[in-house]
């Protein structure tokens, strides 16, 4: 496991996503890095390489937390925990959760026991209709002027499978908690998408995360870590990934 996720390499992945200002609490928090290469890892069948990412990333906020409240420490260190498995999760959608268990298992073993959480993060007393209401919200801020035709192939193709997306696709899990932000989504979908090579749909969300916020330089960032990640990991292509485009070009 140190080969396939050594320090170094976790490292460079780091470095490839646009750095923003000095190294504070809040700016590793907001670096995607970890949680595009542990779902990359994950999706790709590598659930032993997954604490790995979080450990370093652990190791990397405590470094720069010497000046904070110790309350405010816990509450950065458990955001960090939260957003990893959050991120995981999600990716279970895509690449099966078997891979997901199996990460999250082995998360969980490195996992600081203060770290830990022991309840549901969704709000299980939600009706799936509230689930329907956010779970559209959310799709039309991803998908923009192409969630019509987009939510019109998923039901074309077999009514379930939209309502499927709809609403424990996009109401229960991916918008069922404030835990990642949209474009943290995007990102975690993307990773997940290049591990099980599905060329269409990463077309799909690296122009949603420009929707949720972030820039084509970024978009091309996370497509990279993933690719490094999944090939590292054994993963082939059938055709090349999709290059990150304008997300204007797709509407």
């Amino acid at each position: 496991m140190a080969a396939l996720a050594g320090v170094e390499f976790l490292k460079q992945l780091r470095s490839i996503y646009p750095s923003h200002g000095a190294l504070t609490p809040a700016a590793i928090l907001a670096q995607p890095w970890y949680l595009v290469a542990a779902v990359a890892f994950s999706a790709s069948r590598k659930p032993e390489a997954v604490p790995a990412v979080f450990e370093l990333a652990l190791n990397e906020l405590k470094l720069v937390q010497g000046g904070e409240q110790p309350e405010t420490i816990q509450e950065q260190r458990m955001t960090l925990a939260n957003k990893i498995r959050e991120a995981i999760l999600h990716s279970g959608l895509l690449s099966g959760f078997p891979r997901t268990i199996e990460s999250l298992v082995a998360l969980n073993k490195v996992m600081p026991e203060e770290l830990r959480t022991k309840t549901v993060q969704r709000d299980t007393k939600k009706s799936l209709d509230e689930y329907t209401e956010s779970g559209d919200k959310l799709f039309r801020s991803m998908y923009r002027n192409t969630a019509d035709s987009v939510r019109g192939l998923l039901y074309s193709a077999y009514p379930d499978l939209g309502w499927f997306c709809d609403i424990v696709g996009y109401g229960i899990v991916y918008g069922g908690t404030n835990v990642l932000t949209q474009v943290e989504v995007s990102y975690t979908i993307v990773a997940a998408l290049i591990a099980v090579d599905a060329p269409r749909q990463v077309t799909w969300h690296l122009a949603n995360a420009q929707n949720g916020g972030a820039t084509l330089d970024e978009a091309r960032a996370v497509r990279e870590i993933a690719m490094r990640v999944a090939e590292r990991s054994g993963v082939t292509w059938k055709d090349a990934v999709p290059e990150a485009i304008p997300a204007q070009q797709l509407e």
